[in-house]
């Protein structure tokens, strides 16, 4: 288990000695693609995902493709764009933990502060051994479970829970695991965390996000509260997913909403290369924070690739050392799938969103999406996984 305490001191050593693996293989990179010649690999993966719809995005050092595919709903007959509304789902993540660097940096909140600071007046967090504090929200080791629960039948998707909800259920918990020991991926661990940003900053937590990193950057199209301009724009998949309303009450984990445009911007802010007007994210951000082979296990983390490391929000694969790097995050749900994936090596990073279309292709877009990424960059692709054993398997399988 790491101490968040000596976390600054384990970030230098992990970017100063880099995460040493046999199964990175340093090869040479080939020539980068042509920016137009994306929109074939594109249309590969969206033929291979099976999806009503896809929205790609690929920001190449000051190069920029968006791109669509598909249909905006069933036989809509309508190619969806760059305005495009789109359910971020569980992407919305890393910008809380973007948030949560910030007020780590201005000394409004620190890892290591325990959830209990935060919480409201009379309720007691659980413990198991240690305190949950905000690290283990955010890298998911904090012992408490995915969900909540199920959302009473009819709830419109990302409404349930509220914030009432989730600190009415918390005292009643007997933690999963001690704090920072397991990781299981965790989205009421996020919604926590959402709250105690919100506490220590004395403010809604979406006006939070807001001011200190949506406004800044002029994505003036994400948001938790789409109106009914821009719900008319939304992306529909083959299955009827709810309606379009506001979705606040899980800002923290994954109610976000957004645009391919605004995805440029995004994507631009996270490789640190967007040029004027578009600032550069701190590289706290997207650190490594711990390390896979110091958990008893982990459970959820792997969707789109073995991890390597474990960050605020982020995963990533393959060492750091190695040019085909990529510091991801995954998400799901309400007809989406949606990724982010970045290589810095070659500056180059992808954003995509896709809906469901009306046959499962068992397809793992998150993997088939890595491969255009490295493509993208000029890079080999990831080398195959290793095979696991049974007794490892049947670990991640507890959780």
């Amino acid at each position: 288990m790491i101490h968040f305490r000596r976390l600054l001191p384990l970030l230098v050593c992990l970017f100063v000695l880099p995460i040493m693996s046999a199964r990175a293989q340093v090869q040479p990179p080939t020539a980068q693609p042509d920016i137009q010649s994306i929109g074939a690999l594109g249309a590969d993966l969206f033929t291979q995902s099976g999806s009503t719809g896809m929205v790609l995005v690929v920001v190449r050092n000051d190069q920029v493709f968006i791109r669509g595919y598909g249909e905006t709903a069933p036989n809509s007959h309508e190619v969806p764009s760059r305005d495009s509304l789109l359910r971020l789902c569980s992407l919305t993540k890393i910008f809380t933990t973007d948030v949560l660097t910030k007020l780590v940096a201005d000394k409004t909140v620190r890892l290591d502060d325990p959830l209990q600071r935060y919480a409201p007046k009379g309720t007691v967090v659980p413990k198991r051994s240690r305190s949950i504090v905000l690290a283990d929200l955010a890298t998911h080791t904090s012992g408490l479970p995915r969900e909540l629960g199920n959302a009473p039948f009819g709830t419109p998707h990302f409404t349930f829970p509220d914030y009432r909800t989730r600190w009415h259920w918390l005292p009643n918990q007997r933690l999963r695991s001690t704090p920072g020991a397991t990781a299981l991926y965790s989205n009421v661990a996020f919604d926590f965390l959402g709250d105690a940003l919100q506490s220590a900053a004395h403010k809604p937590y979406a006006t939070l996000l807001a001011e200190r990193t949506l406004n800044p950057l002029h994505m003036q199209h994400t948001t938790f509260f789409p109106n009914a301009e821009q719900c008319s724009h939304l992306l529909i998949s083959a299955h009827e997913e709810g309606p379009c309303t506001a979705t606040e009450a899980t800002a923290g984990s994954s109610g976000l909403y957004s645009t391919a445009g605004d995805m440029a911007i995004w994507l631009k802010y996270l490789l640190r290369t967007g040029g004027p007007g578009i600032a550069a994210q701190d590289t706290s951000a997207q650190a490594i924070y711990l390390l896979p082979s110091t958990l008893v296990s982990q459970k959820g983390l792997d969707h789109a690739g073995e991890p390597t490391g474990v960050g605020l929000g982020w995963i990533h694969i393959l060492p750091v050392d190695s040019p085909s790097h990529i510091v991801e995050k995954t998400g799901g749900g309400a007809g989406f799938e949606t990724y982010i994936a970045i290589n810095h090596s070659r500056n180059t990073a992808i954003f995509l969103a896709a809906t469901d279309g009306p046959v499962g292709t068992h397809v793992n877009l998150f993997n088939a999406a890595n491969k255009l990424l490295l493509d993208v960059a000029g890079l080999p692709p990831l080398p195959p996984p290793p095979p696991k054993s049974v007794a490892k398997h049947h670990r991640h399988r507890q959780g």
